[in-house]
């Protein structure tokens, strides 16, 4: 077992390609509706790799369009700004991490996860009157740290892996016992490298312990929608299945026992979309 101190993931995180000046705009205003469709457009096609990528997302089965897309407006003309704009992110993190450094690792299954985890928290939100963006955000980042233990210390994750698998444990229990940090405190240092909002940067290093003092109501939707999605993985049958959720999130929330069947039923037709259609 080796430990990884917090000072190597400071370094680690600061040698990490920062994002596109597009994105960081988006991340950063995400909870804005006036936006500028034709200049974010024109903005977004001066990365050709960026462009490329949203474009092939956007023409997946998931998003279901009538008409191939071929530009980034005709993108936002069919699938509106908000749909878009989670695209971009999504296109622009999933180039930010080379893969195969980790053996027993996939990337596939990663985004999956945490676009699951972005789904289910925007439909919490749609239910509490929270920004439906921000959620989905946050619920797609949440992991990130994750992205950068396995991309900068591969042999120590694939242990953490084992580990996990031979303990029946979490994922965050596994890096604590073998590498004495989790995923939560990298994605922090992450967040706050890339000058995240501080409400997305609370979420990220929070939503293992969203009853930690401090923390805002967006750790608490991730904390859910996290432990729902990690059941849809892991049942034959997510319909009726019932996740183990805190009671202190879930109060916080203030969401009752037909809002989660309802939450489960929305997200399992979702997650099977996830699986048979999108590649990322």
């Amino acid at each position: 077992m080796s430990t990884i101190a917090i000072h190597e993931i400071i370094e680690d995180v600061k040698d990490l390609p920062t994002l596109p000046a597009v994105v960081m705009e988006i991340l950063n205003n995400i909870d804005k509706e006036n936006v500028d469709t034709l200049e974010l457009a024109k903005k977004v096609t001066h990365d050709i790799a960026l462009t490329a990528k949203t474009l092939r997302y956007a023409n997946s089965a998931y998003y279901s369009t009538m008409l191939k897309v071929t530009t980034i407006q005709q993108a936002i003309s069919m699938l509106g700004l908000n749909t878009v704009r989670q695209i971009i992110v999504t296109a622009s993190l999933t180039g930010c991490f080379p893969e195969n450094n980790c053996r027993g690792f996939s990337h596939k299954a990663f985004w999956k996860h945490a676009n699951i985890v972005g789904i289910v928290a925007k439909s919490i939100a749609s239910q509490l009157n929270f920004n439906q963006d921000v959620a989905f955000t946050a619920g797609l980042l949440h992991d990130v740290g994750i992205l950068v233990l396995v991309t900068y210390h591969g042999p120590e994750y694939e242990q953490v892996l084992t580990w996990q698998t031979e303990h029946h444990c979490s994922r965050i229990e596994a890096e604590h016992e073998v590498i004495g940090i989790g995923h939560d405190t990298v994605g922090e240092a992450l967040a706050k490298q890339w000058n995240f909002s501080e409400q997305m940067t609370h979420a990220i290093a929070g939503h293992h312990h969203p009853e930690t003092p401090g923390l805002r109501f967006l750790a608490s939707i991730v904390n859910v929608a996290d432990r729902i999605a990690h059941v849809l993985a892991s049942t034959d049958n997510p319909d009726h299945s019932t996740p183990e959720i805190a009671a202190l999130p879930w109060q916080a929330l203030g969401l009752t026992n037909e809002s989660l069947d309802q939450l489960l039923i929305d997200a399992s037709k979702e997650f099977q979309r996830l699986t048979e259609s999108i590649e990322l």
